[in-house]
Parts: C-alpha cells; sequence; structure tokens
C-alpha cells in the first residue's frame, strides 16, 4: 500500500523549483552542482510547507523533461534526499517527501510560536502584539457582569449576539454607511467569516482572485478548501492595486469571489485610494464576482497625516457586491476571537444556515467584552494605546535594519502591522530556515504568493521594539551572512530547523 497522500505534478514542482532560481546569488556564494541545487530545492519547498509531506513526487523522468536537465541529475537529487530523510521510496510506489526524525512536521501557514519558545527565539513569524492593558481585563470585567441573563438561555446565537450585531452596525452607520444588525454576522475572527464565506460562494475548483502578494493564512485557507487561486500583482512599494491587471482577471477569469486588503495591506502595507476602492468594485460587479474586503488593519493608521478613505463597502451600501470582513483579533488583541461579516441581509441570512454545520456560533463571554469596549469608549481607547505600540516597534525595527542590512529595500507604511522586504537578492526561503538556526523566526516570501512567487522576500512584523528590535536584525544579518556565504543558499542548510 502507498504511504503518499497526495501529489505533486511535474510541472507545478518545475515552477516552483524555477521560482528559487531566479533570484541571483548572494555576494560570495557559489553556485553548487546541478543535483544538489535540485535536492536543496525540494528540500525547501518541504521544510516551507510548500510541498506537503508524504507528497508523491514526479517520475525521475517527469521531472527531467519539466526542468530540460538530465535524468541522472534528478536520479542523484533523490538519492541525496533519500539519505537526508526528506524522500522515501518503494519499487512500485514511487517516492513521497518526509521529514528526518527529530524534525516536526513545517507549518503550512503562519503559526504563532509556542509560548515555551520564545525565551530563545525572536519571534517574527505572527503580526500580533499583547493585549493593550488594562482594557483587556475590564472587558472581561465588564462581560463577566453583563453575562447572567445569557446564562439562561441555550447560548447558541448564529447570527451572534443582538447587541453585539447592533453596536457593529451602528458604527458602519456613524461612517457614514447606513446599516442594519440583519445586514451583520458575527463570526470566530476574521478566518471565521472568510472561511464561511468560502464554502458559501466558491466550492471546491471555483477561481478566487487574490492580492500577488496576499496574506499567507487566507491563502492557506483557500487552498484548503480547494479553490483555484488567480494571482493579480500589486504594483511596487506602496502602489497598491493594479487596477488594469484587475479589470483584466475580473473579465477573463471570471472568478466566483476576489479576496482583498484595502487598508494597510498584508503584507506590503499598501493603502489603496478612494478612486481605486471605488473602480475596483465597478469592475467587480460588471463581471459579477463578489468582493470580499479584509477590513482587519483598517483602524491601525499610524501616523497622523493619514488621511483614510471611506470603506470599501461605501462605493456598495447595500452589501450586494462588497462583502466586508472586521475584526478585533489586529485592532485589540490576537486572543480576542471576535470577527464579523457586513453584507446584504439575504446573504448574512444564507451565511448564517450554513453555519449550523460548521461551528454553531461565537462565545458569548468574547462577544460580550467586544461589545462593553464599543459601547463604554473602551475601544478607542485601546486601539489608541495599539498604535502607540505599533508606531514605535515600526521605527525602531526600520531603524534597525537600515543599519544592519543596508542592502535590504522596504518602503515604510503609514499603517498596519507588516514590513515587506526585498532582500538584496538572497533567497527568503533560505533565510528562514538560517534564521531559525541563529534564534529569529521569519516568513518567507513565497508563503505570501502563488507557486513559489516571492522568493527574493520575507515579511517583517512591527512585534518587537527597543532592544529586541536590535537584536532581530542582528540575527537577521547573521542569517544573511549564512546565506550569502552559502549555508542555506544552494549548500547545507543548518539541521537545527524548527516549523
Amino acid at each position: 500500500m502507498a504511504q503518499w497522500t497526495s501529489a505533486v505534478g511535474a510541472a507545478q514542482l518545475a515552477r516552483q523549483l524555477r521560482a528559487q532560481q531566479q533570484r541571483p546569488l548572494g555576494p560570495g556564494s557559489r553556485r553548487p552542482p546541478a543535483y544538489r541545487a535540485l535536492a536543496d530545492g525540494i528540500r525547501l519547498l518541504v521544510l516551507e510547507g510548500r510541498v506537503a509531506v508524504a507528497a508523491r513526487l514526479p517520475a525521475e523522468r517527469e521531472l527531467a523533461v519539466a526542468l530540460a536537465v538530465s535524468r541522472t541529475t534528478v536520479a542523484a537529487a533523490y538519492e541525496a534526499l533519500r539519505a537526508e530523510g526528506f524522500l522515501e521510496s518503494r519499487r512500485g510506489a514511487g517516492s513521497w517527501t518526509a521529514v528526518p526524525a527529530g524534525n516536526p512536521l513545517p507549518a503550512r501557514g503562519l503559526e504563532p510560536l509556542p509560548p515555551e519558545a520564545l525565551g530563545s527565539m525572536i519571534d517574527l513569524g505572527c503580526a500580533s502584539l499583547p493585549a493593550p492593558e488594562p482594557w483587556l481585563t475590564r472587558a472581561v470585567q465588564g462581560a463577566l457582569e453583563e453575562l447572567p441573563p445569557y446564562a439562561h438561555t441555550h447560548g447558541d446565537y448564529p447570527a451572534g449576539l443582538p447587541a453585539l450585531r447592533q453596536m457593529i452596525a451602528d458604527r458602519y452607520t456613524a461612517d457614514g454607511i447606513p446599516t442594519m444588525p440583519e445586514q451583520i454576522m458575527v463570526t470566530t475572527g476574521a478566518m471565521g467569516a472568510i472561511d464561511a464565506i468560502c464554502h458559501l460562494f466558491a466550492g471546491r475548483g471555483e477561481r478566487i482572485a487574490v492580492e500577488s502578494p496576499s496574506y499567507a493564512n487566507i491563502l492557506q485557507l483557500m487552498r484548503e478548501a480547494g479553490a483555484r487561486l488567480v494571482p493579480v500583482a500589486m504594483e511596487e512599494g506602496l502602489g497598491g492595486w493594479d487596477l488594469n491587471r484587475w479589470r483584466q482577471v475580473l473579465r477573463d477569469a471570471a472568478p466566483r469571489l476576489a479576496y482583498v486588503v484595502a487598508d494597510f495591506h498584508n503584507p506590503t502595507g499598501a493603502l489603496a485610494g478612494e478612486d481605486r476602492r471605488r473602480a475596483l468594485v465597478d469592475a467587480a460587479r460588471s463581471a459579477g464576482t463578489v468582493l470580499v474586503v479584509d477590513e482587519t488593519m483598517r483602524e491601525l493608521h499610524l501616523d497622523d497625516a493619514v488621511a483614510m478613505p471611506r470603506p470599501v463597502c461605501a462605493f456598495d451600501p447595500a452589501g450586494s457586491t462588497v462583502l466586508t470582513v472586521g475584526s478585533a483579533s489586529k485592532a485589540f488583541w490576537a486572543g480576542m476571537r471576535i470577527g464579523w461579516v457586513r453584507a446584504a441581509p439575504d446573504v448574512i441570512r444564507s451565511l448564517v444556515a450554513a453555519r449550523a454545520y460548521a461551528d454553531m456560533g461565537t462565545p458569548v463571554l468574547e462577544q460580550l467584552a467586544v461589545n462593553w469596549l464599543m459601547r463604554t469608549g473602551g475601544w478607542e481607547e485601546a486601539v489608541r494605546l495599539r498604535r502607540e505600540q505599533a508606531r514605535e516597534n515600526r521605527d525602531a525595527l526600520v531603524a534597525a535594519v537600515r543599519r544592519e542590512l543596508p542592502e535590504w529595500e522596504f518602503s515604510v507604511p503609514a499603517g498596519g502591522l507588516t514590513l515587506w522586504v526585498r532582500t538584496g537578492g538572497l533567497s527568503g526561503s533560505r533565510l528562514a530556515v538560517a534564521g531559525e538556526g541563529v534564534g529569529v523566526r521569519v516568513p518567507s516570501g513565497p508563503r505570501f504568493g502563488v507557486d513559489g512567487a516571492f522568493e527574493g522576500y520575507v515579511r517583517l512584523p512591527f512585534t518587537v521594539g527597543g532592544p529586541v528590535a536590535e537584536e532581530a536584525a542582528q540575527r537577521l544579518a547573521q542569517a544573511a551572512r549564512l546565506v550569502g556565504a552559502g549555508a542555506g543558499a544552494g549548500m547545507e542548510a543548518p539541521r537545527t530547523f524548527v516549523a
């Protein structure tokens, strides 16, 4: 019986491997033998989670044709991977990926580092900040005081607590977008909201247009749901959406859904202006595409001079084309798993009906806590603290990276929680592996793309400041030197990799 659980085609694997090779080698590095480069490329794809463990690889002859190399090169690469524990084979069953004993399975998203590892590892993988106290404690205390009447009910509110739905609707109305509570569904975080939308609108095999780059965890969620992702390239730096490309993709690919982050895009930090928002809504409406807009970063404008444009749903107030997703996770605290969807009432009813077969509803206590914050003004105070902390961290991280890694390029965003960095020709995947070995965890660019794009990038979040930001930059510089010298840049990656 075969021990592989999925398969990767020769053409797909070749695309992913070529994306790694398109970036120039780092200063002082040397090009390895072809078989060694191929083995290292496949190993990195496994360690990055971009080729699944227990995935059947193409036959040697098929991959050789796809890569335009000799079959001997592929055979030697496979043999090297078998010797290192990254490949297993059996006659008649083929060869499939594996991880050596002592190496945990690679993480496929951006999961937070376990708390017990925080003492030795600087975690730049998760773009989340500690809770803005004392507001978390006050909100929970306020929620406990309001809990007794709800404790006498069944506790299941698939659409969300009526009081919180009304509160969120009132906030949209105050922002100039008249909204009824019937247009709101409370979810378990933004991920829960987007998961519900994907299952309702985009069945297995449906096309979903996504920004390129885009938020890694959402891309993986859509892949797991069986979606066919259609990437739409962003402009360089903080330019944001390329409307000509969006119009072409919406017209030619006719995707069922499109997912965008208009406010301080994750990972680039771009902020879309009102003209582009209006144009994208018009293009989506003309194409019959449902536009899912992620607003989780909207309140994190960090510079006083920022003039925030109207929300995207302002150009589709009825919610027939634009489905807006909000969350308390970024603006308040990731541990507060409260999100919401704003859409037309019939869409909300469909989402609520489908929820009966998923998670049934969102925890009551957390909903009461968010409602207490929004009702008392605590939300605004907590977000103000969050902005101050993120601004200080951003400025410290930017200064440290510019000093330690002057060849790295980036544009400083006016808000959000992330810095999108071009790594001076070094492989982001190899930097991530080398970083693990020197005590800094950083997600590589390909996690934010489709089919191996953005090999020459990493994402740095504004989660550390002060001396920790200095140390993080120094460790990144150490990792860059290792990659540039060949450790992880086509040579041997550190054996202490932790996913």
